[in-house]
């Protein structure tokens, strides 16, 4: 007999639940793998979509160029994501409220501090002007023909610049002066001694001079003289002297009883030709507003008789009353020689000389002097 199999003698067919699960198992791969591929895919759409919307701007800080990619609409929006301040002396060269496109440019200009000196004001102003001749026309500031400006008009504005300008003002203002003329003697032998003729009569001179006086700020730094011009020159007044000697006359002479007139100097009796009094004295120097030289011209400091002027020495006289080279004693002022002549001393009348311009003004005129000539030899204690 046969064995009967004690196990199945045939496969089971597969129910819908076994299929099912082989199903799910057998594409669960293929699922994962399209749930990342989608998500992948609409991510990558996403950073296109991002990529596609932003823009690219430049910005230039400064004089500084940066592009900066960006998404914003406005020029707020930019510099606000950027942390970009602008001050409120800076300048913007659009708008914060201005769209923002692709390619747009931004320029911010800085402003500089400087500090101007000017018309008596010390201020800080503000600028982003580039060089210093465009503040000064950006502030309405205009320069004189004379006027001082540091630094020049074409330097470059920094922050704490300091800019000065120096109002300069120049004065020219005119003297017209008289110039005294000078009296010479010739000897004339046609002449008897103790003669005199004018040969030729003097004329007083016109000399103009032009004096710049030049203001810096307002305060006088310069008084100069710049020109110096002869109108009328002066005309010399020529005296003859007579050298002819006087025919010899007999007279009868004899001595008078009387002491002669005597006048004290340093203590000793000093003998006098004659005595003046009401003698009004007036001073002098050898400067322009006495003789209208200046020192370096001709005959500056030269008396009528050759002689330099000395302070304590020279007098100008009228040689009619006191001869020149003669010594007189002033009461009051002392031994003088007469060494110069002037259109104005007639008569009874002396100028003292003096070197300060200064004293000779505050000397003034004195009236009521009483002078004693002496002679053509000074007097000592010997």
């Amino acid at each position: 007999m046969g064995s009967v199999p004690l196990g199945d003698t045939h496969d089971r067919r597969p129910t819908g639940k076994l299929i099912a699960a082989r199903w799910k198992h057998g594409h669960l791969r293929l699922v994962l793998l399209s749930v990342i591929l989608s998500f992948a895919m609409t991510i990558l759409f996403l950073m296109l979509l991002h990529g596609a919307s932003a823009m690219s701007v430049t910005v230039v800080d400064g004089g500084k160029s940066t592009v900066i990619q960006t998404r914003n609409s406005d020029v707020q929006s930019l510099l606000k994501e950027h942390s970009i301040t602008v001050g409120p002396h800076d300048e913007l060269s659009a708008p914060l409220a201005t769209p923002l496109s692709d390619g747009s440019t931004i320029v911010i200009d800085r402003a500089a501090g400087v500090n101007l000196l000017a018309d008596g004001k010390d201020v800080i102003e503000y600028t982003t002007e580039e060089t210093v001749g465009d503040v000064l026309a950006s502030l309405n500031l205009s320069l004189g023909a004379d006027d001082r400006l540091y630094p020049s008009i074409d330097t470059k504005v920094y922050d704490g610049m300091k800019i000065r300008i120096i109002r300069v003002k120049k004065e020219v203002k005119e003297a017209r002066l008289e110039v005294p003329f000078t009296i010479v003697e010739k000897n004339d032998n046609s002449l008897e001694v103790g003669t005199k003729k004018v040969v030729q009569t003097g004329k007083q001179g016109i000399v103009v001079k032009q004096f710049e006086k030049v203001y810096e700020d307002g305060e006088l730094v310069s008084d100069r003289m710049v020109s110096k011009t002869v109108v009328e020159p002066s005309v010399q007044k020529i005296v003859a002297v007579g050298t002819k000697k006087k025919a010899a006359v007999t007279t009868l002479s004899y001595s008078a009883n009387a002491e002669a007139k005597t006048v004290t100097v340093n203590g000793t009796q000093v003998k006098v030709k004659s005595v003046l009094s009401n003698v009004v004295l007036t001073a002098y120097t050898a400067g322009p507003e006495s003789t209208g030289k200046d020192k370096g011209d001709p005959g500056y400091g030269i008396t009528a008789s050759g002689t330099t002027v000395s302070e304590g020495r020279t007098i100008s006289v009228d040689p009619d009353v006191i001869p020149l080279g003669w010594w007189v004693y002033i009461e009051g002022i002392g031994l003088r020689r007469a060494e110069d002549t002037g259109s104005a001393i007639k008569g009874k009348k002396i100028d003292v000389y003096f070197d300060s311009e200064s004293y000779a003004n505050k000397f003034g005129l004195k009236r009521g002097y009483t002078v004693y000539v002496i002679g053509p030899v000074k007097p000592t204690s010997d």
